[in-house]
């Protein structure tokens, strides 16, 4: 009678033999190879420290295959980001230091995170700007919550808030640090040291404000 499943040969055998050790007690003490560690480690310990006093250590980013000692000791040094890497948040202001936002919610509409919370309010009256441009009484970006995708700079229609500042998120100790205000937020600076924004803004009032007012409203 025949077998539904033959029996297979045997594959042959890849392994490779390896010749055995006498444990001797040099062996079983381990001590050989300790110090071989210990003066591998040492060697390279003062020579990295000789090229260190000397200021011949390799760049960490440019010569980060060169032999020594090529790790960026953060934070006393930084990798440098990218022109375009999208960092904290800032708020840019305007020739009086206040803050550019005229409060119209692009920002947080288009924020798919839903980060940014922003309190509208109403200028005073007499205020030239009253009636058609409002301003931020509170702005508050949840910097856990943020996936910095740049939307917000992107929907922003008066180059109000920006990632410029080259500044990555740092770590703190509650949650409620995390938490960026107004204030905190006008506080920052572009990658140039600067709070406002190069690209020209026009007041109500100047002869090249594409807006209208009330005084320039042609029914």
């Amino acid at each position: 009678m025949s077998r539904a499943f033959p029996k297979k040969p045997a594959a042959p055998i890849n392994a490779t033999p390896v010749q055995y050790v006498e444990k001797t007690p040099t062996v079983q003490s381990y001590l050989p190879e300790i110090v071989k560690g210990i003066s591998a480690s040492m060697r390279h310990f003062f020579k990295n420290t000789r090229d260190m006093v000397r200021g011949i250590r390799p760049d960490p980013v440019t010569e980060r295959w060169a032999e020594g000692v090529t790790t960026i000791s953060y934070p006393e040094q930084k990798r440098p980001y990218p022109e375009r890497f999208r960092g904290l948040h800032r708020l840019t202001l305007r020739d009086d230091a206040s803050p550019r936002c005229v409060a119209c919610l692009c920002c947080s509409t288009a924020c798919p995170a839903q980060c940014i919370f922003i309190e509208a309010g109403e200028y005073p009256e007499g205020d030239k700007r009253r009636g058609y441009e409002r301003y931020p009484v509170k702005f508050v970006i949840d910097e856990l919550r943020c996936i910095f995708c740049g939307f917000c700079v992107e929907a922003c229609p008066c180059d109000a808030i920006r990632m410029d500042t080259g500044i990555h998120a740092v770590p703190y100790d509650s949650r409620d640090q995390f938490i960026y205000g107004k204030d905190l937020l006008m506080g920052m600076t572009g990658r140039d040291g600067t709070k406002e924004t190069a690209n020209p803004r026009h007041e109500p009032g100047d002869a090249t404000h594409p807006g209208l007012t009330r005084e320039h409203v042609h029914h």
